[in-house]
Formats: C-alpha cells, sequence, structure tokens
C-alpha cells in the first residue's frame, strides 16, 4: 500500500483526488486541509510525518487569491513559500517524493507561442512570485520532487471560473467578460488523474513539469462554451482587460507547452472542450 499524505484537504484539487481515489485500491490517502495542518509551521509538519510514514505528500495548499495577494503578501508567503520549503525539507527527511502543484502566473504572459519549462520565469504579481519561490525552496530542498505548473483549474467542485459563471447567470441577462487574456481551461479532474499516474507508475523521472488541457482559450471563450454545454441562454460581450482593472496583473498570454509530461508519462491530454462537457454533466447530476 502507497500512502499519500494531500494537503489543502478541502481545496478544489483534493476534492478530485478524492472523487477518484477508488480507482486505485493500492493507494491510501490522507487529506490534511489547514486547520489539520498549518504547512508554515515546520514543527507541525515534521510532527505530522513523524505519526504517519508517506511515500507520497502532494501539497495543495495554496494562497490562490490572486489579488487579495497583493495586500495579503506576509500569508501569501507563509503559504506559497514557507510551506513548501517545510514540506521539502520533511520529504526529503522522511525520502518521501514531493508533488508540488504550481501556476502558469510565473510567466509575465509576453510570449506568443506556449510557454516551455525552461522557459524564463517573470512573474507580474505577489501571487506569481510566491509560487515561484515556493518552486525554488523546493528544488532546493529535495531530490525528490515534481513541480506541476497548471492554467485555470475549474471543476464541478469549489470556487473556480466555471461555477461562477454558472451561478451569475442565474440573475444576469448580459455579462462581459475578458477576451484579450489567452490560456487553457484545465479540468482538475484530468490534472489529478495525471498526478496518480506519476505514483502508480513510480516514475523517477523528477523536475518541472506543464499540464493542462489542450487547446487555446480567452476567457471569453471559456464562458461561451460553459453557457452553449449547459443550454444558458445569455448574452457575452469580450472586453478588454483595461475595462476590468484588478489588483493583480494577470498574464496576457499562459499557454503551456505538454511536450514533457506527455513524452515521459506518455499519458493523453484532453481537449479543454470536451473535459468541460464532462464537468458540466457532473455538475448537473
Amino acid at each position: 500500500m502507497i500512502n499519500i499524505l494531500v494537503t489543502g484537504g478541502n481545496g478544489q484539487l483534493a476534492t478530485c483526488i478524492k472523487d477518484i481515489e477508488s480507482n486505485h485500491s493500492n493507494l491510501n490517502f490522507i487529506y490534511a486541509n489547514s486547520e489539520q495542518l498549518n504547512i508554515a509551521d515546520f514543527n507541525a509538519v515534521q510532527q505530522f510525518f513523524n505519526d504517519q510514514f508517506f511515500h507520497y505528500c502532494i501539497n495543495c495548499a495554496a494562497y490562490t487569491a490572486v489579488d487579495k495577494a497583493e495586500s495579503d503578501q506576509e500569508n501569501a508567503k507563509n503559504v506559497n513559500v514557507l510551506g513548501s520549503k517545510n514540506l521539502a525539507i520533511v520529504c526529503a527527511e522522511k525520502k518521501a517524493t514531493l508533488i508540488q502543484v504550481s501556476t502558469d502566473f510565473v510567466f509575465n504572459g509576453e510570449k506568443s507561442f506556449a510557454y516551455t519549462e525552461t522557459d524564463e520565469t517573470d512573474p507580474t504579481g505577489v501571487y506569481g512570485v510566491t509560487k515561484l519561490e515556493g518552486e525554488r525552496e523546493v528544488a532546493k530542498n529535495i531530490e525528490q520532487h515534481f513541480i506541476i505548473r497548471t492554467s485555470w483549474l475549474y471543476s464541478e467542485n469549489g470556487n473556480n471560473f466555471m461555477k461562477t459563471m454558472i451561478n451569475l447567470s442565474q440573475n444576469r441577462d448580459l455579462l462581459n467578460i475578458v477576451a484579450d487574456q489567452i490560456g487553457t481551461p484545465t479540468y482538475a479532474t484530468d490534472l489529478a488523474q495525471a498526478i496518480l499516474k506519476i505514483i502508480t507508475t513510480n516514475n523517477t523521472q523528477y523536475g518541472i513539469y506543464h499540464y493542462s488541457n489542450e487547446g487555446v482559450a480567452s476567457w471569453y471563450d471559456f464562458a461561451k462554451a460553459i453557457f452553449e454545454e449547459s443550454n444558458i441562454y445569455i448574452k457575452v460581450l469580450p472586453i478588454k482587460s483595461e475595462a476590468y482593472p484588478t489588483p493583480a496583473r494577470r498574464p496576457h498570454f499562459s499557454v503551456l507547452d505538454k511536450t514533457k509530461i506527455k513524452t515521459n508519462l506518455q499519458i493523453e491530454i484532453p481537449h479543454w472542450r470536451d473535459s468541460l462537457r464532462k464537468a458540466i454533466v457532473k455538475n448537473n447530476e
């Protein structure tokens, strides 16, 4: 039996892992939310690992409030940087493999074609800066690690763009959606399956990987697709980012190149539209 600690146990990705864990009878999952395990507290992390042996730790814990992070830098750094460092140090001590979930926000979005794992990082806001620093702490403190950068994560669980659009459509006739930010929506269940494949195949090709669904979209495209797949009839207008100012600047282009993870894991990644269709069906169940 392979023991796996999943931090951020109440979050969207962890919930998606829960939803598919029954497909893996040889895996034993322990989920820990922030109340059960404060990863920013080194002694708490060490004690948690002393109490039970883990072969893997999937770090889903993150401070993900992109705009709030601009004025709440200390908390963002505690979770995204210090927490990641603590997990890396303790995992290294206990010979556990750390799977760190990161983000496309480590890039500035000024490229016009897909970002590879070796492209220069240059985050534009506190969230991206702290996630990048967390990556560096992981790489520095533990050899047996996977850093998986993803983008535009959504599912039928938790709070995300898909759920927000569906909720807004219940009392709106018109929505203005940003159309000049380009990336790829990623179904959290697809990411969960990729992570579990790393574990079940005992992959040891450590390092940084990119994972998102296939294809390219703007937030406007994504919103239109959500309503089409949901048979919701609402007018959606494209707007520029300048018309919807936010405290944190988003990358204008953050499509991720998935060649490395497809080659090393030999997995097929679904197109975002196909995965959205599945998510909509589950959301309506």
